[in-house]
């Protein structure tokens, strides 16, 4: 997505003009953190996933932070300016395992700060170090919610390992939700290694028939079931292919566009959920437009709407 002159406006503020963690007072506190992880070495598919935390910090700009009214229950805008986001940039090489403690640590030391924190990836590998940090001691009771195409239950270590590890780590597996599985982005044998370790798939036909958020309540209600933190994967691959042309795995047919957003806003609102990730988008393979990046952009802000209106 090309860098162009934006316009100035002292009435329209723009989103993602965030500061750093450490300009807060030593008694401050942020709504939500927001942590670059620019894995992308073990993809699977070819990607320069490494460029995306900067180009979605570019799209951010291009929004403004404000919810305006509507009929369905705000009566005034809300200016999420308000409500305290903090950026502490990238870590610097996420991958390989000295990569992934860095993550982790830098997750652990945000959540001491932030109500919740979001990782920009980066491919879905992040996703393990990025729950880690976030669960801390409290893995036995932790659960995970991913919205993905794939299981991402794979041998190994890669971007479709991620739900695998964490369960081998010792997530509970019978606390992961998987929504929006589809048909012809799987193989049989780890549809039945997702059915044998007792995960709860919502496959993405169902999802025509409900409401997003009904289905991210369901989803939590079993993450959450032990009383620990969940994580929200939010991988972007699960949308249409014609809305996420960056995303080297979308398939056509997949989450529109405003069911992701639902779908993030809704999690986000759940004091459960501290941590999250947005994985699986190369910027560099983006159309012109820039209409994955953009979207991805939604999500940070879709999510910090549910963290405000906790």
């Amino acid at each position: 997505m090309a860098d162009v002159a934006l316009s100035n406006d002292p009435l329209w503020p723009r989103a993602g003009d965030w500061p750093a963690p450490d300009s807060l007072g030593p008694e401050a506190s942020a709504r939500l953190a927001l942590l670059g992880v620019p894995a992308w070495r073990t993809s699977l598919s070819p990607t320069n996933a490494h460029a995306t935390p900067a180009a979605v910090r570019q799209a951010l700009r291009r929004y403004s932070p404000a919810l305006v009214p509507d009929r369905a229950g705000r009566a005034e805008a809300i200016d999420l300016g308000e409500h305290l986001v903090v950026d502490a940039g990238d870590v610097v090489e996420p991958d390989g395992p000295e990569g992934e403690a860095r993550t982790r640590a830098a997750v652990a030391g945000l959540l001491g700060r932030a109500d919740a924190v979001m990782a920009l990836g980066g491919d879905n590998s992040v996703t393990v170090a990025t729950a880690l940090g976030a669960f801390g001691e409290r893995l036995a009771t932790a659960g995970l919610v991913t919205i993905d195409a794939h299981y991402d239950l794979r041998d190994g270590v890669s971007n479709g390992s991620p739900v695998r590890r964490l369960v081998e780590a010792g997530l509970d597996p019978h606390r992961v939700v998987q929504i929006g599985i589809a048909d012809f982005a799987n193989s049989a044998e780890y549809a039945r290694r997702a059915a044998e370790l007792g995960i709860t798939v919502i496959h993405r036909d169902e999802l025509h028939g409900r409401r997003p958020a009904e289905v991210m309540a369901e989803a939590l209600e079993i993450a959450g079931a032990a009383g620990g933190p969940v994580h929200l994967d939010i991988d972007v691959d699960a949308c249409d292919r014609a809305v996420v042309p960056g995303c080297p795995a979308s398939m056509p047919g997949g989450l529109a566009a405003w069911e992701l957003r639902a779908l993030v806003r809704a999690a986000g609102s759940d004091a459960r959920v501290v941590s999250a990730d947005l994985t699986e988008v190369d910027a560099t393979a983006d159309t012109p437009d820039g209409r994955t990046v953009r979207l991805t952009a939604l999500c940070v802000l879709e999510f910090l709407a549910g963290v405000a209106a906790r």
